[in-house]
């Protein structure tokens, strides 16, 4: 049986900011690490540090200050069962430009606002917002 690591590591990431946790640490994996990144540029997260000899990642999450988790919902959309690829015209737009969806593209993991800029298309891993 083959278990979706994408949606174990965006499920722990759901759970840790509902729970107010300030640090959260997951198993490291290139396409993680990749996430993460996309998830920092974009304002969702604080900070994360990879360890290398440890194999780990460690998030520091990030709420405003009612202690309000920034990510309201991390969706997993393509799934090992029923993968979701998309053109660069038919890249949807998350709660109408308000939200992100991470796509893996040739160019690399990005988001739909610089997949459409880059007039590149690709299989999208995830809505948050």
């Amino acid at each position: 049986m083959y278990m979706d690591v994408i949606a174990d590591f965006l499920t722990r990431i759901r759970n840790a900011s509902f729970a107010k946790h300030n640090l959260l640490e997951v198993t490291s994996s290139k396409m993680k690490e990749e996430i993460i990144r996309v998830l920092l540029e974009n304002g969702y997260i604080l900070d994360y540090k990879i360890e290398k000899d440890k194999k780990r990642i460690k998030i520091a999450l990030k709420y405003y200050k009612g202690k309000t988790p920034v990510i309201q919902k991390i969706i997993r959309i393509s799934k090992p069962g029923l993968r979701k690829y998309c053109k660069y015209k038919d890249i949807p737009r998350v709660l109408n430009g308000l939200g992100t969806a991470i796509i893996s593209t040739s160019s690399g993991i990005i988001t739909d606002k610089q997949a459409r800029k880059k007039k590149i298309g690709g299989e999208i891993l995830c809505y948050v917002y």
